[in-house]
């Protein structure tokens, strides 16, 4: 039976540290597994081993057989409607080609979105499955922004950090209730980690 991680809000420090290189693969298989259920509980695209309180460099994400909103809504169980999942461990952008800008977001602040994202079109990554062995990927467009988001992730960077200057300080002062609110939430939280602990 997996096990549904609590993902880690916008405050929370480990979402700001580099992660650590997986050098043992015996948990990852099953690591990889909770963090997919994780996801799909979440609704998420991708997630990285950060966003669950695990300092490595791992994360997963799914294809999608579309992009719209099914018929049946928000309700619809996300599982029947992936193509593809993805688990990318120690994963390095070896080649990158072209530009593109859109919307993000992050399962670590959910509700808000940040738009023109640079991002590069094209990407070929370098990566360990979860036994271990050595694989290669390219991606193009939306899927390329996946990787990108969640390999900064990994190097504790957050999507709107990515935007100019000027567009990530008017981002960051017109989100500025919602992210103190999300640090409280995350400080509240480690709180209590630390009284179980």
């Amino acid at each position: 039976m997996a096990e549904i991680y609590t993902v880690r809000l916008f405050g929370d420090p480990v979402l700001r540290k580099r992660a650590l290189r997986v050098t043992d693969f015996s948990q990852i298989p099953r690591i990889a597994q909770n963090m997919l259920e994780t996801m799909f509980e979440a609704r998420g695209v991708g997630l990285a081993a950060p966003q669950v309180g695990l300092s490595q460099r791992l994360f997963v994400w799914a294809e999608y057989l579309d992009s719209e909103e099914d018929e049946e809504g928000e309700d619809a169980d996300l599982r029947t409607r992936v193509r593809e999942t993805h688990v990318m461990v120690n994963p390095v952008i070896t080649f990158r080609e072209g530009q593109q800008a859109g919307t993000e977001g992050c399962l670590s602040m959910p509700g808000l979105y940040a738009e023109n994202v640079p991002r590069s079109l094209r990407v070929r990554v370098e990566y360990q499955d979860e036994r271990g062995e050595p694989k290669v990927y390219e991606a193009e467009g939306y899927n390329a922004v996946v990787i990108q988001h969640e390999l900064d992730h990994l190097d504790g960077v957050l999507y709107f950090e990515r935007l100019p200057k000027e567009l990530k300080a008017k981002w960051l002062e017109d989100n500025r209730e919602e992210l103190a609110r999300l640090q409280k939430q995350a400080k509240a939280f480690l709180k209590e980690l630390k009284v179980k602990g």
